[in-house]
């Protein structure tokens, strides 16, 4: 049918450029839920907490029932589907609930998923070049925020929380595969601006230390220590992670260990140093 779900920006249905979504805001926020437990059955009782939350109207069950026809009605416009009839067989009814029957390549947020498992096989086999690429594909697949225009109850929440950690771990990746590759000079930029957003992510400030020190910045990446030590301890009471404490050791006396082009069994800059203590 060539149909189009995307959840990872702005929610999609469409095909070819053209959109069918349903216009009112609850059939929409019920169609991203659909959306993002595709090919599983929803429960009646989950799709009314994630549209009313714990204030369900009496009349729930029949109106829940409207916004799924609402939805089959947007189906059945979608060339190849065609009819009503045919939308049934897209947006099933099941004893207890329904499911929408969709292709793993036909919504964005499973698309993003296999590329990001396939840059994770390249990069634990040594591959960084096809990794960083399966990475920096699997990014592109992103248009903004998840769901920016539909409303979240409870479920969508919980959902884009562990999409945009997704991202975020995607995006950490293919930096540690660039970092392998020798990109550091470019990196820095992308990555004094994560850093910023992410103030108390050490994987973060441990990839901009690394990358500062390879540019021959030492100073830098040493102030990119100070100042994260300060917000962890002024924010959280905390300081940084001994992995952290070792990198900064390091850089203060220029271990070679930081131009190693290989990490830790986890791949990240943050165990760099670990290497030299065996710890």
């Amino acid at each position: 049918m060539g149909m189009e779900f995307g959840v990872l920006g702005p929610l999609i249905l469409g095909t070819e450029g053209q959109s069918f979504l349903p216009s009112a805001p609850k059939p929409k926020q019920l169609l991203a839920l659909l959306v993002l437990n595709a090919n599983r059955v929803m429960s009646a009782a989950s799709c009314i907490e994630e549209l009313w939350s714990s204030d369900p109207p009496a009349s729930a069950m029949s109106t829940l029932q409207t916004y799924v026809l609402h939805i089959r009605k947007a189906l059945a416009r979608v060339p190849g589907v065609d009819s009503l009839a045919a939308a049934r067989s897209v947006l099933t009814t099941h004893d207890y609930g329904y499911a929408l029957q969709v292709g793993p390549e036909d919504v964005d947020a499973f698309r993003f998923g296999m590329l990001v498992r396939e840059g994770q096989r390249a990069q634990e086999s040594a591959q960084h070049q096809r990794a960083a690429e399966l990475l920096a594909q699997a990014l592109a697949v992103w248009r903004g925020d998840v769901l920016v225009d539909v409303q979240l109850g409870p479920m969508l929440q919980m959902h884009a929380r562990a999409l945009e950690e997704a991202r975020l771990g995607a995006w950490e990746r293919r930096v540690e595969s660039d970092l392998r590759l020798g990109r550091h000079h470019l990196l820095l930029g992308e990555l004094v601006g994560r850093a910023a957003a992410h103030p108390v992510n050490e994987n973060i400030h441990a990839q901009l230390m690394v990358a500062l020190y390879r540019s021959g910045r030492p100073a830098d990446a040493l102030g990119v220590y100070l100042r994260l030590r300060t917000m962890l301890r002024r924010e959280l009471g905390l300081d940084p992670s001994m992995r952290l404490q070792q990198l900064y050791h390091a850089v203060l006396r220029a271990d070679p260990v930081l131009d190693s082009h290989e990490v830790g069994e986890h791949g990240l800059s943050l165990d760099l140093a670990m290497q030299r203590t065996g710890t």
